[in-house]
């Protein structure tokens, strides 16, 4: 693996009720829950493939006995618990830079089109670039990559709305980083995002 780069994914714990509530309002908890639970999985995979080191950041506790492995190239570590995303988020991003990797990109568990290959493609911008963002269609964003800490980026976000995004470029700008941005995807949050899924991945996912 590549101990210059490492890959933050946030995950929830898949506990019933607690994770996919935006979905779970039209489908009901334990479908909420399967859909989860496979997205976790599909997670797992992508992130398997790509070439750096992989650190878990769980959201209430860690699981030592789920489907992450806790053995290099993949590490469990538990999330600030302030309850702001932002000061979560910043809090694994300084972990990581304290650790000595170079090129830090962060993935949440929400985005079924997410990659591999996009992922590879945000560490390979990171070689000429200080910055990268992947933006979801709803406003928000499924990846932010950086070569050094940035608090700026992590502040003054009104999380989960349509102007995450567009306010994180702005601190590109104010900041002078250099950055791109990735192909724009979908994040699911609720029962329309499901339409941008195959109809069998659906059933499959959702049982």
């Amino acid at each position: 693996m590549n101990k210059k780069h490492l890959l933050i994914i946030f995950v929830k714990n898949p506990e019933l009720g607690k994770c996919k509530t935006r979905l779970a309002a039209t489908i009901g908890n334990q479908k909420a829950l399967n859909f989860y639970k496979n997205m976790l999985k599909r997670t797992k995979e992508v992130a398997e493939d790509v070439n750096a080191d992989k650190a878990v950041y769980y959201s209430s506790f860690i699981d030592e006995n789920d489907l992450w492995s806790n053995q290099r190239p993949f590490y469990k570590y538990l999330q600030n618990l302030n309850p702001d995303l932002g000061i979560k988020m910043q809090s694994a991003f300084e972990e990581a830079f304290q650790g000595g990797y170079e090129s830090v990109c962060i993935i949440g568990s929400d985005c079924y089109d997410l990659d591999e290959k996009v992922v590879d493609q945000a560490f390979k911008s990171l070689e000429s670039k200080d910055a990268v963002l992947g933006p979801c269609n709803d406003g928000g964003y499924y990846l932010l990559g950086m070569n050094q800490l940035h608090p700026e980026l992590f502040k003054n976000k009104n999380w989960s709305t349509e102007t995450v995004a567009s306010d994180s470029i702005q601190d590109f700008k104010n900041l002078n980083l250099k950055y791109v941005l990735l192909e724009e995807l979908t994040d699911i949050d609720n029962e329309e995002d499901l339409m941008s899924i195959p109809d069998e991945v659906i059933e499959e996912f959702l049982s």
